[in-house]
């Protein structure tokens, strides 16, 4: 019997299978505790909002912001803010992604282009985008090409560069063996540079995503009649605190989500990492 109970603990499908509800236990722990921490948060500031500790003028308690966000979006202005926000942030950071993956593959693919391009980025880079926008006022006015290019510009430098470093970080055996069998300049674009530069691009893409919502609320404080930027400085000038939480409730909510979507591709794409 004692030997037969040996034989069990030692049975690689009973080890593995231990193993795997540890790791399951394990990963709805981490789970737990990514949920744990911002409901925290909000039952730590419902109780301080509702004692008086701190003023809740100031910092409304977060059921009544709920409330504020539920009027809204019944009477459908808050829909309206959400839904010009979208279409900006998504034309301005394709506007943004696809030129820089495409510039950023051939100048790591090509020393000539990296040497004649990289001057002109870094000497951009350090200029905020927002700086630049009466610039861009002047040369697109006032509407919604203005603010889409606005985004595009923060959008492309992150995207660019990590792609640069991505395609001059591959082994260069890979491209020594793509030349030894003749590989055509289409072939090492798609089938070295592009998948090779992958998961630093990604990283780009990632810091990228969180800088448009930046810009996107910075674009519509400054010179916008809509969009979730818009409904917060609007709200702040007229100390309609429960409103101005809001649009920052969905600012953080939509940098999540996106955060997530990227993240969802990237273990699509990149299933070893």
């Amino acid at each position: 019997m004692k030997e037969r109970l040996n034989n069990i603990e030692h049975d690689p499908l009973v080890v593995e299978k231990e193993e795997w509800k540890k790791r399951q236990l394990k990963s709805r722990l981490k789970q737990l505790l990514t949920i744990s921490s911002p409901i925290f948060i909000l039952i730590l500031w419902e109780f301080l909002s509702r004692t008086g500790l701190v003023d809740a003028r100031f910092f409304p308690p977060p059921t009544e912001i709920v409330g504020t966000f539920i009027t809204m979006g019944t009477s459908g202005e808050l829909f309206e803010h959400i839904g010009i926000s979208l279409f900006r942030i998504m034309a301005g950071f394709l506007l943004g992604v696809i030129p820089a993956i495409i510039l950023g593959l051939l100048m790591g693919l090509y020393s000539p282009l990296r040497h004649f391009f990289s001057p002109l980025i870094m000497a951009l880079m350090p200029i905020p985008t927002l700086a630049l926008l009466p610039i861009i006022l002047i040369l697109f006015g006032i509407g919604e090409v203005s603010k889409i290019v606005t985004i595009a510009g923060s959008v492309f430098f992150p995207v660019i560069i990590n792609t640069v470093a991505g395609v001059t970080t591959i082994d260069r055996i890979y491209l020594d063996v793509a030349r030894n069998y003749g590989a055509n300049s289409r072939q090492f674009f798609f089938k070295i540079a592009l998948p090779g530069a992958l998961p630093v691009m990604i990283e780009g893409i990632q810091m990228g995503q969180a800088i448009a919502l930046l810009t996107i609320v910075a674009a519509e404080m400054m010179g916008a009649n809509s969009g979730i930027g818009y409904l917060i400085w609007t709200s702040y000038n007229a100390f309609l605190l429960k409103e101005m939480y809001v649009g920052l409730v969905l600012i953080s909510f939509f940098g999540y989500l996106f955060s997530l979507i990227l993240r969802g591709c990237q273990n699509k794409l990149l299933p070893w990492r």
